[in-house]
């Protein structure tokens, strides 16, 4: 096999319409994920790449091609419920509760795991992640395959997440046998992470809220590396909670406060870069963007409804990527669903914050 300059098997990457050719795309998908291949897929939060969830090379490879950490874990991907039983050790009290509510969808559970489960997959630790996906095409890749896929998002690692599959082809091209291609993602973030393994804990939002977790089973904690960045000594527990993620290769700075006030300082610090020469995007949102006439900015969606921030913000930021040096953009209230928009916005930053509201 053809190798990269990095050593990695080089492919020529081939690209199936998934809306057009489910069945074809998810039969030779299913087939490589069963060669011990890795396979990108779409769900509905972003394109995931995946491999055999209980074949440690296949998903050894799976690092290999992101160039992802290993301490970084993985989760499983399952066609349906019952498949938990084999995966983990114990099933949690609440968890036959979220499932019956929120299975197929965004929303993946971490619970003590199973022997079965390699150490490749859970990054040596003794719990690991497992979700339904609701996208039909991920889950009759699954149900194909005959094993639960381990999938990370498919990209380069650290990069924006991929909601198409031009976005997975820019980033793994060549490095993986086979995209399917099955549109846009609907979210645009990943699901949510939830811990059960002792006290109910978020460790990744998404489009599953704190508020409809709690309204079912209770108190719901949230991890405190969500909008801050983890200790040095600290390991990850989900995937999503390293210090800088989603990142493009320009640099990105969160600006804090009330709409007017946080675009008023947007106003200064473009006027400063262009002064600088250096190319500049905001990221903007319907309720500011007229504050930034005759400025080169894209508007994400709105700030009152953050699902559509989340829908946008890595398309957005992959774009902005191919144009500017430096990326401003406006920050939202942590609630709801601005919960997982502050988290991404807040890591592809690297946590770089300025509160216009304290000048």
């Amino acid at each position: 096999m053809r190798k990269d300059r990095d050593g990695q098997p080089a492919f020529d990457t081939e690209v199936i319409n998934a809306i057009r050719q489910e069945e074809a795309g998810t039969i030779q998908g299913a087939k490589l994920i069963q060669a011990g291949e890795l396979v990108a897929f779409p769900t509905e939060t972003v394109y995931g790449l995946g491999a055999d969830g209980l074949n440690g090379e296949a998903v050894a490879k799976i690092f290999a091609a992101k160039g992802r950490p290993a301490d970084n874990p993985l989760i499983l991907h399952i066609a349906k419920k019952s498949d938990v039983r084999r995966l983990w050790s114990r099933i949690p009290k609440q968890a036959s509760i979220l499932m019956d509510t929120f299975w197929p969808g965004p929303l993946t559970l971490v619970a003590p795991k199973s022997d079965l489960i390699p150490d490749e997959v859970t990054a040596g630790l003794d719990t690991v992640a497992v979700r339904l996906p609701q996208n039909k095409t991920a889950r009759a890749l699954i149900a194909k395959a005959g094993v639960p896929i381990a999938a990370p998002s498919a990209n380069r690692s650290g990069r924006p997440s991929p909601t198409t599959a031009q976005h997975v082809l820019d980033d793994l091209g060549g490095r993986i046998p086979l995209i399917l291609d099955g549109g846009s993602c609907h979210y645009g973030v990943e699901s949510t992470v939830l811990s059960l393994v002792s006290e109910p804990t978020i460790l990744r939002p998404g489009a599953i809220t704190r508020e409809m977790l709690s309204a079912l089973i209770g108190e719901v904690r949230v991890s405190a590396s969500i909008l801050s960045p983890m200790k040095e000594d600290e390991i990850a527990a989900s995937p999503g909670m390293k210090y800088q993620h989603y990142a493009p290769l320009a640099e990105v700075v969160v600006v804090l406060g009330a709409p007017q006030q946080a675009a008023k300082r947007i106003n200064a610090l473009y006027r400063a870069a262009e002064a600088e020469e250096r190319s500049v995007e905001i990221a903007a949102t319907e309720q500011t963007k007229q504050f930034y006439r005759g400025m080169r900015h894209i508007v994400l969606g709105d700030r009152n409804a953050p699902e559509t921030l989340c829908a946008n913000l890595f398309s957005a930021l992959r774009e902005m990527d191919s144009r500017a040096e430096l990326i401003l953009a406006e920050g939202i209230a942590a609630e709801d669903e601005g919960l997982a928009y502050m988290n991404r916005l807040l890591r592809a930053a690297g946590f770089v914050v300025i509160d216009a509201s304290k000048e």
